[in-house]
């Protein structure tokens, strides 16, 4: 079983930039797309970022202009480069890669954005 392994949280002034990082156990094949996806407190869980096989991005409205996704094919992992953080970007976020069969999550990094 393919493990997503997140790293990079952790806890940030407001105006302040974090990495997020997620790589996989291994190797995987025919990826769709990788994405992150992040769950604030009492809300449902939400897509930031997404990226295709053939890098195409999609960021949603909230972090557009402050956040960017970038891949590397050839070691699967995936980047979220997260600049300007404000309070309400404050949640778990999580690692997603999806095949034909198969779609992966990561056990989440908690991002905390907070003075």
């Amino acid at each position: 079983q393919v493990q997503l392994v997140e790293s990079g949280g952790g806890l940030v002034q407001p105006g302040g930039s974090l990495r997020l990082s997620c790589a996989a156990s291994e190797r995987i094949f025919s990826i769709y797309a990788m994405a992150w996806y992040r769950r604030a407190p009492g809300n449902q869980r939400e897509l930031v970022a997404r990226i295709t096989s053939t890098n195409n991005t999609y960021l949603a409205d909230s972090v557009k202009g402050r956040f960017t996704i970038s891949r590397d094919n050839a070691k699967n992992t995936v980047d979220l480069q997260m600049n300007s953080l404000k309070p309400e970007d404050t949640a778990i976020y999580y690692c997603n890669v999806m095949g034909p069969r198969y779609d992966y999550w990561g056990q989440g990094t908690q991002v905390t954005v907070s003075s």
